[in-house]
């Protein structure tokens, strides 16, 4: 599909909603929007696509309170600012929006995750992403560097990158809008997508990129949307296997499984943006026990966060609760780069390699 058709699409879409309350309201109903539940209890496993969705719970908001009647006129109102947007082929940020709409009156937000969440009741209404909407995150996505060559559209037309040679040692820019790039080729046997700035760098210094053809991705802590859509393009269209490493914490669990299952805000297009097929590196809880890793203890923010994860429907496997199991009981929790009190080389020489051929990653 051609830009001009895909605007027209996201167009007669977006419009669809309003045209639905007019066709209410001639009715003599009040206008209503009906949306999934977006909860931990509403996101089911789709055998199909692999990946964790919304389940049947729906709730209606009609606009038959005060509250549910303002959330239908904000909602008016953004649907309103991203048409003259499309039409006029402009952009703006998550957090212009928010600010916008203090000319609203009564229909401005509160605080900007107020605005978040109706952009993403819309992307699930209309079955659209944001970035057709033109919006865009105030933060840019992580970055790529290795054997993986890129055509990305400029201001001066198409230019052809690759992620090793032709950029600088904190690798090639991932972009908010990853639709608009077209990978062309690689050289790679494997993807590792790596939690820290620290332990990225580590990778790109000590050559791991070329002497094991890895295409390294930061995911610069809880990734972007934008990284996660790359993950799953280079594990859909290469079929290259894909790696995540990160540090030893129930929160890097969840970073973990926001690339590999999906994450519960996003479950509308976990198909787009989850990688199944992705694999957990470490650092492990065996890791903090079988390397004698420097470690911490772990807060009671820590606990709480592991024991929900036990019950969390994507964390739901025998080895996962071994792990879990394992680091309640030693009651510790590890980084990266605690691998350092081992030597600066021994992640790159040691452990990746040791980990990546158990994990039948790396053939030696």
């Amino acid at each position: 599909m051609d830009k001009e058709a895909r605007k027209k699409e996201t167009l007669n879409k977006l419009l669809g909603i309003p045209r639905q309350w007019y066709s209410q309201m001639t009715r003599g109903d009040l206008p209503s929007i009906t949306m999934p539940t977006r909860t931990k209890k509403n996101i089911e496993y789709d055998e199909d696509t692999e990946v964790w969705k919304y389940g049947d719970r729906e709730r209606l908001r009609e606009a038959g309170s005060e509250k549910s009647a303002l959330h239908i006129l904000k909602m008016a109102y953004v649907i309103w600012f991203i048409r003259h947007q499309i039409v006029e082929n402009r952009s703006s940020t998550l957090r212009e929006l928010y600010y916008i709409s203090e000319g609203w009156k009564r229909a401005k937000f509160g605080a900007q995750n107020d605005s978040n969440l109706l952009i993403e009741d819309l992307e699930i209404l209309t079955d659209v992403q944001r970035e057709q909407f033109n919006l865009r995150p105030e933060e840019d996505g992580a970055s790529v560097f290795g054997p993986l060559r890129i055509r990305e559209e400029t201001r001066r037309g198409p230019k052809e990158i690759h992620c090793g040679n032709d950029v600088g040692e904190t690798g090639y820019q991932i972009p908010t809008n990853v639709e608009k790039l077209e990978l062309v080729d690689h050289d790679a046997k494997m993807v590792i997508a790596i939690e820290t700035g620290g332990m990225y760098a580590r990778l790109i210094e000590n050559g791991f990129d070329e002497k094991y053809d890895a295409i390294l991705v930061h995911l610069k802590g809880q990734p972007a949307r934008s990284t996660r859509r790359v993950l799953n393009r280079l594990a859909k269209e290469f079929e290259l296997p894909v790696t995540v490493f990160t540090d030893g914490d129930p929160w890097s669990y969840r970073i973990y499984a926001s690339v590999a299952y999906g994450s519960i805000k996003s479950a509308h297009i976990s198909e787009i943006l989850a990688t199944p097929s992705a694999r957990f590196i470490g650092v492990q809880p065996t890791d903090i026990r079988d390397y004698d890793l420097p470690s911490d203890k772990l807060t009671d923010q820590d606990i709480a966060a592991l024991r929900a994860e036990l019950t969390d429907p994507r964390f739901a496997t025998e080895y996962w609760r071994e792990q879990i199991d394992l680091q309640l009981s030693l009651n510790l929790k590890s980084e990266q780069q605690a691998f350092a009190a081992r030597g600066l080389d021994f992640v790159t020489d040691e452990y990746l390699p040791a980990r990546l051929s158990e994990m039948g990653v790396l053939k030696r």
